[in-house]
């Protein structure tokens, strides 16, 4: 299950895991009239940020930390195979166990899935009961993940004319131009609005966060979070040169240029310049 700690500037620092059902049609607020600050699996984790967070913006420390809420207990324990999710409860049950589920996230080898209400309608649409448990039900975990790759999973709207595929070009006055990674990122991030409303401040804490992470999954000899943090911090980088007016790929080109005639020596996993 994925949390996110979100921020609506001037108003408050909360926790959810449900952005569409919390942000958007309980408080009112859609994307680029907040930011995300964080997100994490670990609840510990992002409930001790929610409070540190709220006493470095000044705003009141929640009495309860989130991961001690009383709704926070309730899981739903599904089973998930190479092939299918299966959920605990007959067809008839599901709907409202998956809706007190909302946002809780799980990963397949086809790709990551989430609860939502959009999402939930696939599912509902989809299920099979199973042939050897009347009272168990499933989904096959490559449709519902090729699901995402079509769908936006908070609105359920088909994904036309949004990002380009990594890799593919697109065409301005009939010339081919390929996208890169940097290129694919700032569109993201202009149409949520993060460009318009973002604050260099909280970007460059958010990278410091990034790097915790990649750190802490080091340590771990944890290659798939290694590969996570790693990304993650690129998308922050990218996102904080753009805020600063400048471009991450000029900030390359300045660090290449003045470490490509470098030498020098390694000295205990160090490189030590001449």
């Amino acid at each position: 299950m994925m949390y996110y700690l979100y921020h609506i500037p001037g108003k408050k620092i909360g926790v959810t895991r449900d952005l569409e059902e919390r942000v958007h049609k309980q408080q009112g607020y859609y994307p680029g009239e907040y930011e995300i600050i964080e997100q994490s699996d670990d609840i510990d984790f992002i409930s001790a940020g929610e409070q540190i967070m709220q006493k470095c913006y000044g705003y009141k420390v929640d009495e309860v930390p989130y991961n001690k809420l009383k709704f926070n207990n309730m899981k739903m324990n599904i089973n998930i195979t190479e092939q299918t999710t299966t959920f605990p409860c007959p067809v008839n049950k599901l709907k409202g166990r998956l809706m007190d589920s909302t946002g809780m996230t799980w990963n397949t080898e086809f790709g990551a899935c989430i609860i939502t209400e959009d999402s939930i309608k696939w599912i509902m649409d989809n299920v099979k009961v199973s042939k050897y448990n009347a009272e168990r039900c499933y989904v096959y975990n490559k449709a519902f993940a090729r699901y995402f790759d079509n769908h936006d999973p908070y609105n359920g709207k088909t994904k036309s004319g949004g990002l380009f595929p990594v890799g593919a070009d697109h065409r301005e006055n009939g010339v081919n131009i390929p996208k890169s990674h940097f290129d694919l990122i700032r569109k993201w991030a202009s149409e949520r609005g993060l460009y318009k409303k973002g604050d260099p401040k909280t970007q460059a804490l958010k990278l410091v966060e990034e790097v915790g992470e990649t750190c802490r999954a080091i340590l771990k000899g944890n290659q798939s979070d290694i590969e996570d943090g790693i990304g993650d911090a690129v998308v922050v980088l990218t996102n904080l040169a753009h805020l600063c007016d400048t471009d991450i790929e000029h900030c390359i080109e300045l660090a290449y240029n003045e470490i490509k005639d470098r030498t020098g020596k390694m000295d205990n996993g160090t490189f030590k310049k001449d």
